[in-house]
């Protein structure tokens, strides 16, 4: 019955990955998408004299950067790692706060 519940949480768990990927890809595709509409504009209004585009590129890219290092665990401060040690640390706090009740 045991290996039935481990085989459930590793579903849910990769199902949850699954939709983060999705969700950073989609990302991606819209950010792609849309600064190849924006380049295409700027080139049609002005030509290449200001590339005013870039601007639009590099703010939605820094949140695209975020997303990505989010996604990934890129985050050396907060990784996985980072994440598993926090929730072990705060779960033995909670077991040596109910001995002393």
């Amino acid at each position: 019955m045991e290996g039935n519940t481990n085989n459930n949480t590793k579903y849910l768990r990769a199902k949850e990955r699954v939709g983060e990927l999705k969700k950073f890809y989609g990302h991606l595709t819209s950010y792609t998408l849309v600064m190849i509409g924006l380049a295409a504009l700027n080139y049609l209004v002005d030509g290449w004299r200001y590339m005013w585009f870039l601007w639009a590129a590099f703010g939605w890219g820094i949140g695209l950067a975020a997303h990505a290092i989010g996604t990934f665990n890129l985050n050396p401060f907060f990784g996985k790692n980072w994440e598993q040690r926090k929730i072990k640390e705060i779960m033995q706090k909670e077991d040596d706060q109910r001995k002393w009740q």
